[in-house]
């Protein structure tokens, strides 16, 4: 059995570190490093203060084809592709650069805190979408932008959610408790004045 360098070793927990920080799932983690599985759920321990969630990963290309994760997965695709192509950032370190940046351009100041539509774990399967000839990059004709879509879909007359939304877009529970908190908020700022 070969044995390991230190700072190999080393490098592997700062990288495991930072994609736990993103949030990770340890089925990731397994797969991007060489650390044992147990080395692995002490780290996650250590660093999110709780045991890793159990579960399978996401596995269907569907669900990134739903209007809002089709936006926000389009976004960090193009960041991911832009930096895989364009700058020393290869593979893993790509995604988690790609993720960072999509974090930072969604208005999701930190993954732990609050809740982004695009989660790591999605991410990085995304990208492994890709990889697998599953999914494609279709150019919408409307505003030019690119946007996922099924692998083999025809691409001529593509248009984006953005272009043409679908008609509940923005009609969830959450947007309907803010629309209705604004008018309480504005007459209680009324009242006080």
């Amino acid at each position: 059995m070969a044995s390991k360098s230190v700072s190999q070793e080393a490098d592997e927990i700062l990288l495991a570190s930072a994609m736990i920080g993103l949030g990770a799932r340890l089925q990731v983690l397994e797969n991007e490093t060489s650390l044992s599985h147990d080395r692995l759920a002490r780290l996650y321990r250590e660093i999110r203060g709780c045991s890793p969630p159990k579960g399978m990963l996401p596995f269907s290309v569907d669900w990134f084809m739903t209007w809002l994760p089709n936006i926000h997965s389009s976004l960090f695709y193009n960041v991911w592709k832009f930096l895989n192509d364009n700058t020393a950032s290869k593979g893993i370190h790509a995604t988690i650069d790609a993720y960072r940046l999509y974090l930072e351009h969604s208005g999701v100041a930190d993954a732990a805190q609050a809740e982004p539509v695009l989660s790591f774990t999605r991410a990085w399967m995304l990208v492994r979408f890709f990889d697998s000839k599953m999914l494609q990059l279709s150019e919408c004709r409307q505003c030019g932008g690119h946007f996922i879509a099924h692998a083999h879909d025809p691409r001529g007359d593509f248009v984006c959610a953005i272009c043409r939304p679908p008609p509940r877009a923005g009609k969830t529970r959450a947007a309907a408790k803010e629309r209705a908190a604004r008018p309480a908020a504005l007459a209680a700022g009324a009242v006080g004045a």
